[in-house]
């Protein structure tokens, strides 16, 4: 090999690996890692805003979604994708690091949530219009199958001649590629079940009136329905399902008293923390303290107003409460050792939901009416920045993707 050959391709390797280095560098500088990513749900404007909750900062702004009034959000095992379930029947299948929509379908005429898989490969929807499941390939979002709700018998049937079915609410997933859900007008419990790859169901009935929501523990193991038609609540035990449904908590709800409800407490913003659930009271201005062995109530907290959501950081320390209309301009913060209230704060207007950062150093509130998302310090409730977002509700971090039930 002479010596002009030599220096040639001494200088060839250079460049190219002058060339591969820009090319990684470029590659860097538009890498964004999904850990701490997350959704917020912008409800009057049908449009999604993706943030970095690190950085605490806005990223990106997507809209097409629909009517998001009621929107929830799972994301897909690597935390990619956003399925967005809207009120209106839309699945939505956000790209969070392209920031644009991968996929959208219309699935029904009224639907209320959605669950994913444990494998992360099914994502089912619950209905109203018309009332079921629907379960769809989270890839490609292709319909891999439909469980229609009981039919009403005591209903005339629809204009189109099908028959009316109950509407179905508390959609979860649950271990062992199972989905559980409510059947609110005929008051039942089913359970989805596709670990053989087949869909198989198991249905129990006379579970109590009017099953309104339902929340399922952070282990997987107990199905928990409130009860709009009856106080107490029905509880299904998973790891065993012989026991049948079991009612509990059975002064849980409106009372004799007949309170004025301004609005139903969201069952999946209980507080669970060590031996307790922290269950929001129906009507009264209360936290109610549930020994989760027992599921006997063994203390109440007096609050503010009417709790909706209770949450508990994720170390247990502490539980945040926000409120019903209309003083709902509050949050709460409570000991979870001695029940003692730790901070009353007033972020503004309609302060809908809250999300903790995954290790808990951080809360994000959103202030609907303010048109807001407010950042706060969880140890002193000190608040670190407000965002600007339209008519902010659900906010979701892509943490979700590894706990059951989110």
């Amino acid at each position: 090999m002479n010596n002009k050959f030599k220096l040639f391709i001494g200088a060839f390797c250079v460049l190219a690996l002058q060339a591969c280095s820009t090319i990684t560098t470029d590659s860097k500088a538009t890498l964004r890692p999904t850990g701490d990513l997350g959704v917020i749900i912008e409800r009057a404007t049908g449009q999604v805003q993706v943030v970095n909750h690190t950085s605490k900062e806005i990223i990106s702004e997507v809209d097409g979604l629909g009517d998001l009034s009621h929107a929830s959000i799972v994301f897909s095992r690597d935390q990619r994708y956003a399925y967005v379930f809207g009120r209106d029947g839309g699945l939505t299948k956000v790209d969070v690091l392209t920031d644009k929509i991968d996929k959208r379908i219309i699935q029904s005429g009224n639907s209320i949530g959605g669950a994913i898989s444990q494998d992360g490969k099914l994502v089912a929807v619950s209905n109203y219009t018309p009332g079921g499941v629907k379960v769809f390939n989270s890839e490609t979002l292709e319909l891999v199958a439909t469980i229609p709700a009981s039919v009403l018998t005591h209903k005339p049937a629809n204009k189109d001649g099908t028959p009316v079915r109950s509407k179905v609410v508390g959609l979860v997933d649950a271990p062992g590629q199972k989905f559980v859900f409510s059947l609110f007008d005929s008051h039942e419990i089913w359970i989805a079940d596709f670990s053989t790859g087949e869909l198989a169901l198991t249905k129990f009935s006379d579970i109590g009136l009017f099953p309104y929501d339902a929340l399922i523990s952070p282990d997987g193991r107990y199905y928990i329905a409130g009860l709009f038609g009856e106080d107490g609540m029905a509880l299904l035990d998973l790891w065993h399902l012989e026991k049948g449904v079991q009612h509990i908590l059975k002064d849980y709800g409106k009372g004799d008293k007949k309170l004025p409800v301004y609005k139903m407490p969201h069952l999946e913003g209980w507080a669970m923390a060590g031996d307790f659930a922290f269950v929001p009271a129906v009507g009264q201005h209360k936290v109610l303290v549930v020994n989760t062995k027992t599921w006997q109530q063994v203390a109440e907290i007096n609050a503010h107003s009417q709790p909706i959501f209770v949450m508990a950081q994720p170390d247990n320390r502490q539980i945040w409460v926000n409120f019903a209309f209309p003083e709902n301009n509050t949050i709460q913060v409570f000991n979870t050792e001695t029940f003692e209230l730790v901070n009353t704060l007033q972020p503004g207007p309609a302060v809908l939901h809250m999300e903790f950062t995954p290790r808990g150093e951080h809360v994000w509130m959103s202030v609907r009416d303010n048109n807001e998302i407010q950042v706060y310090d969880t140890k002193t409730q000190q608040l670190l920045k407000t965002l600007n977002s339209k008519s902010p509700s659900g906010i979701f971090f892509t943490n979700r993707a590894h706990h059951i039930g989110l």
